[in-house]
């Protein structure tokens, strides 16, 4: 399986993007896939969680802000991230969960910045 994440860039503070992440392969379906998102000298850390069946699950930091949702047919995960804080200024990467991680694809970079 390959993950290719992407809508990245650069937004103002309470700004708003979308991630998406397409994996290749017919498994994915069947799988619960999470967010995570690693900042400049840190480790990577888990944002969200989508089970196979829609299932939603946020850390703390981005309940309220972030939407993790998936659309079986096109083998896509997305993020739609609002309020965005400088914080939240990371490489953003999808990957399954509960299980062996698939190989990480590069991420997609978010910069919150004025």
């Amino acid at each position: 399986v390959q993950l290719q994440a992407s809508g990245g860039g650069l937004v103002q503070p309470g700004g708003s993007l979308r991630l998406s992440c397409a994996a290749s392969g017919s498994i994915f379906s069947t799988y619960a896939m999470g967010w995570y998102r690693q900042a400049p000298g840190k480790q990577r850390d888990l944002v969200a969680t989508i089970t196979h069946v829609g299932g939603t699950i946020y850390t703390d930091s981005v309940k309220g802000r972030f939407t993790i949702s998936r659309d079986n047919a096109k083998n896509t995960v997305y993020l739609q991230m609002s309020s965005l804080k400088p914080e939240d200024t990371a490489v953003y990467y999808c990957n399954v969960r509960f299980t062996r991680p698939w190989p990480w694809g590069q991420g997609t970079l978010v910069t919150v910045s004025s």
